[in-house]
């Protein structure tokens, strides 16, 4: 499947994440082998969350994400396009102000957030230029970006297990433990087709994020990539 299929496919994204929301959180710890806590440990400590700050959690699905930043004493706006994912995260932690909103259009003023991040999410947005452009604009200069992502094992025989395991174990696990399997399908295809961590450092640079590095978690299985919002000028 090439990055353009995957862009057209499936036709509705959201309806796809509606339908995997009442198991999504239990779904992803089961097939990450139990790093989902791990990772979100990574995000939250790239952040730096300060008490008082406004900061944005894009595709925040149920909120999982989104509670440790909370926690810190931010001011945490969970967004996500899947009404279905809203609503259990609604349900489960309802002193998060939740709003739904698509990557490519935040409803949000310019410059109004203190730190914007997005986990596992980036790679379903449509256009993810016109998405870290978007992250950019709601941005104040000098506010931080944390994108956190699947990406591409450094250690070539480690690589070529971890593509096994998700077009062939990843899609059968997800038959046992998730309400809609063939979401996960498609998902180990998204993941093989994203680019590798010094090609999207390229594409964070040019939506016009500066400072931009990354490190790898878990030998590269999921990169983090931290940027700054220069003056847009």
């Amino acid at each position: 499947m090439t990055r353009a299929e995957l862009d057209k496919a499936p036709a509705d994204v959201a309806a796809m994440f509606d339908d995997v929301a009442a198991k999504y959180d239990l779904t992803n710890d089961v097939l990450s082998l139990g790093q989902t806590a791990v990772w979100r440990k990574a995000v939250r400590a790239a952040i730096k969350p300060l008490a008082g700050e406004r900061i944005l959690d894009l595709a925040a699905g149920t909120g999982s994400s989104s509670e440790p930043l909370w926690a810190a004493g931010a001011f945490v706006v969970p967004c996500d396009f899947s009404l279905g994912m809203l609503a259990v995260g609604k349900n489960r932690v309802p002193y998060l102000p939740f709003t739904a909103g698509d990557a490519l259009a935040l409803p949000f003023a310019d410059e109004v957030f203190d730190a914007v991040t997005i986990s596992f999410g980036l790679r379903n947005v449509a256009d993810v230029d016109q998405a870290l452009r978007e992250l950019r604009r709601v941005t104040r200069p000098g506010g931080r970006l944390v994108v956190c992502e699947f990406s591409s094992p450094t250690n070539a025989a480690f690589r070529k297990v971890y593509v096994e395991y998700l077009m062939r174990a990843l899609p059968e696990v997800a038959r046992r433990v998730a309400s809609n399997p063939e979401a996960y399908v498609y998902l180990a295809e998204s993941i093989r087709a994203w680019p590798d961590q010094g090609a999207l450092a390229d594409r964070v640079g040019a939506a016009g994020w500066a400072q931009v590095q990354w490190r790898n978690l878990t030998g590269g299985i999921v990169a983090l990539h931290r940027a700054v919002a220069g003056d847009r000028g």
